[in-house]
């Protein structure tokens, strides 16, 4: 069977070419996805945007109807790195769908991914961190409010430490939070996740991999998951301007076939999310992205 892939064309919100956020790479993924056989039509699926319910599971109301209302503070939309438009307002909730699509798929067949989310710095009174809503949180949170589940695992690999899912999750109890991420990189002040590891900076392959290698099992083993969200950002490359762990491709593709191997032996339902990657060259920077949807393939 084909790995199921949730993706909608406004994931893109058509930011100008030189904008620090790389939007453009989102189309660019599909590209990629198509040019390795990845994009099966009969295994694309689109969502509807998230209704305002699903959304104040996670966040504030008076936060996700600014949102939706696009009226969100100018002082919130400095922190979030941009303003939120009517583009931006319906990238956020599709985005958000789409985890929570990609993770019923994952219910479902055992491994989906969303080519979009891991907006990991949206805290519940707010967006921040190119982050406006918390797609994995407001998911975990749906998916737990209808008994889809009972035990949810959020596995975050990004380079940067996921404070806003560590603030939204910390007092459900069904739900662990793990980030492991540069201990000098963004956010400055943390909110401490279930678990947390910071690593320094100039990390490498062989010693990310040892640490990652090691941390599993404990995950694995901690309670019975449904179901595992899978923050894979590219972020931690050594080519990207926005981390500093030196991953090569060949990393990054190890990292992915470490985590989704390790929960699908364990019969462990997986949802991939791309997370962060701020690479100028935007090509490639999809074509990393990428590498998570190569690795869960052979898992579908």
């Amino acid at each position: 069977m084909p790995l199921q892939i949730v993706h909608h064309p406004d994931y893109d919100a058509g930011f100008a070419v030189n904008h620090r956020f790389p939007m453009s790479k989102y189309p660019l993924l599909m590209e990629a996805l198509r040019g390795v056989g990845l994009a099966a039509q009969e295994a694309l699926f689109m969502p509807e945007p998230a209704p305002a319910a699903w959304l104040k599971l996670a966040h504030a109301a008076d936060y996700v109807d600014q949102v939706l209302a696009c009226e969100v503070p100018e002082k919130i939309e400095r922190e979030i790195g941009f303003p939120v438009g009517r583009r931006v307002s319906l990238r956020a909730q599709l985005a958000t769908a789409g985890t929570v699509l990609a993770a019923r798929l994952a219910l479902k067949h055992g491994i989906a991914c969303n080519t979009a989310g891991g907006s990991h710095h949206a805290r519940r009174a707010q967006g921040a961190g190119f982050c406006t809503f918390n797609d994995v949180a407001v998911a975990s949170l749906v998916l737990l409010a209808e008994r889809a589940v009972e035990n949810v695992l959020v596995v975050d690999l990004d380079v940067h430490q996921g404070d806003g899912t560590a603030d939204i999750l910390k007092d459900e109890p069904r739900a662990f939070t793990f980030s492991m991420h540069g201990e000098r990189n963004y956010p400055a002040r943390k909110i401490a996740s279930d678990l947390d590891i910071a690593l320094p900076d100039g990390t490498g392959d062989a010693a990310y991999l040892d640490r990652l290698r090691a941390i599993l099992p404990e995950l694995s083993e901690g309670r019975r998951w449904d179901i595992v969200f899978y923050n894979a950002g590219v972020d931690v490359h050594s080519e990207d301007r926005l981390g500093r762990l030196a991953l090569s491709d060949d990393g990054l593709r190890a990292r992915d076939e470490m985590v989704i191997g390790h929960f699908r032996a364990h019969g462990i339902s997986l949802c991939g999310v791309i997370g962060g990657g701020y690479s100028t060259d935007v090509p490639t920077l999809a074509a990393r992205h990428a590498i998570l949807f190569e690795a869960a393939a052979r898992y579908a």
